[in-house]
């Protein structure tokens, strides 16, 4: 066996198996379409519906700058991954790419990144879809689910005790998309996209009736508190991760060199364009204090309709529309988690259990049931408050080490066929890493101290366990290590 530094540097090669395997393939059914309202999917709901009220306390109005700062942050990095996509579009995303480009060592950690940053975001964003779930109940039967049930027993910051013992709804809403991720991806990315149709249109409903309770006070002094623009935006920042989960689906799209850049770019316009209007009209709407409320925090943009319109219809509309949103949020992001531990697990550093394929489905099954399980005990115990940085800083990792990758991979594989190429470059990937990094600055220390101490326990996992099954230390062939493209894919 080489050497641990050796190890740590050695870089996966690109090669293009011309042969399939069977049990250790994901089905190719995707289209551009599918691809692009996953990524929509993924993105809309909860930067929209749960983080107005983390973000808009930091910035005041000028949280509108810290959605432009994210999107643009965002939008470098999504050049970046359009041009890794296209030439190496393979299942894995960030991992993948840096196993390629920067070694073994690098790859590992940002692996840990991303299975942090998806697995957590699922939590997050289950907890979250509860409280919109209590404000549907409440507006259609005029009842709730108690505290005890929807709840988390664990105290939030404030030391206020929840009265919780499990957040049951959290916990459904994760077995139900496990369910349809198991039947298939291709009905999963069908189900996604009528979902994100349906969330569209609430969330054009809501910038209506928010624009015309436009209140100029409410933009006034726009920069006092300017020095939580970056704070916000670090928050704000982890609903990009669906830019990152249509690259993780890169194994099961149809021409995926031409397809992955189109549906990359294309959903970031239309996310960016929806988190800057919906923000401007919820502050038009509310004052600053208000999103610093209780009744903000749960189901905020529906409690925003009522009090605009003076009438619950509204607000139960829309709270019906973040049920369905905030599903499709969940669905797509437990996807990418799965996909992410399925490379990983090709690549030796988990058990190969993860990589089998349901001949049935098409589909990891046994990856899927295990994520799922542990995404929903995260869901079912932990206040969303410890949960949201924890997301931005692996997508703010994943962002600036694929952006790092693109450079080397420029360097080291001219060679490389690149169906789709970074405009100015390197200026793009070079100012992703800025800005990432500066976002990454403003995030809270408890966020370093958790997220740093999850890599070393993920490092310390590789030394007992990946570094003696990976794949590189044992193969025999180019095709045990060779990425599944086959010759009818590149028609």
């Amino acid at each position: 066996m080489p050497g641990l530094g050796q190890q740590l540097l050695r870089r996966k090669p690109i090669i293009f198996q011309r042969k399939h395997h069977p049990g250790e393939e994901l089905k190719r059914n995707l289209g551009t379409f599918q691809l692009m309202m996953f990524g929509v999917g993924a993105t809309i709901g909860t930067g929209i519906f749960f983080v107005l009220s983390e973000s808009i306390p930091l910035a005041g109005p000028a949280v509108i700058i810290s959605f432009l700062l994210a999107a643009v942050a965002a939008g470098l990095a999504a050049l970046c991954y359009a041009e890794l996509s296209s030439s190496i579009p393979v299942s894995g995303s960030s991992y993948s790419f840096t196993y390629h480009a920067l070694g073994e060592g690098a790859a590992i950690l940002v692996g840990g990144c991303v299975l942090l940053e998806y697995g957590v975001a699922v939590s997050a964003v289950a907890v979250g879809w509860s409280g919109y779930f209590n404000e549907l109940l409440h507006q259609l039967f005029g009842w709730q689910l108690p505290p005890e049930l929807s709840t988390s027993f664990i105290t939030e910051s404030d030391g206020v005790a929840t009265g919780g013992i499990v957040n049951l709804p959290a916990i459904i809403l994760v077995v139900l998309c496990m369910l349809l991720l198991i039947r298939g991806a291709s009905e999963s990315a069908t189900v996604n996209a009528i979902m994100v149709c349906i969330k569209l249109a609430v969330l054009a409903m809501f910038i209506v009736i928010g624009f015309s309770a436009f209140n100029a006070d409410h933009f006034s002094n726009f920069f006092a508190q300017a020095s939580g623009i970056s704070g916000a935006a670090g928050v704000i920042f982890f609903s990009y991760i669906g830019l990152d989960a249509i690259a993780t689906a890169s194994e099961e799209v149809r021409n995926p060199q031409k397809a992955i850049p189109r549906a990359i770019i294309g959903a970031l316009l239309i996310v960016t364009v929806f988190y800057v209007l919906v923000a401007i009209a919820g502050v038009a709407a509310q004052p600053v204090e208000w999103f610093s409320t209780p009744e903000a925090g749960e189901a905020g943009l529906a409690k925003i309709m009522e009090l605009v319109t003076g009438t619950p219809v509204w607000a139960t509309i829309l709270a019906a529309g973040a049920v369905i949103s905030v599903f499709s949020v969940t669905l797509v992001t437990l996807y990418g988690q799965t996909r992410i531990l399925f490379s990983i697990a090709r690549d030796g550093m988990v058990s190969k259990r993860f990589l089998t394929v349901s001949a049935k489905h098409g589909t990891p099954v046994f990856n899927t049931v295990i994520v799922s399980i542990l995404v929903a005990i995260v869901a079912g115990f932990v206040p969303s408050e410890y949960l949201w940085d924890s997301v931005s800083f692996g997508t703010l990792v994943a962002f600036s080490v694929v952006a790092i990758s693109l450079i080397v991979l420029r360097r080291r594989r001219p060679d490389l066929e690149r169906p789709f190429r970074v405009p100015l470059y390197p200026v793009v990937p070079i100012l992703t890493v800025i800005v990432c990094v500066y976002v990454l600055t403003s995030l809270r220390p408890v966020t370093w101290i958790i997220c740093v101490s999850w890599l070393v326990l993920v490092f310390v996992f590789y030394l007992f366990y990946g570094r003696r099954h990976a794949t590189l230390s044992s193969y025999t062939s180019d095709e045990q290590i060779a990425e599944p493209i086959h010759p009818e894919d590149e028609k």
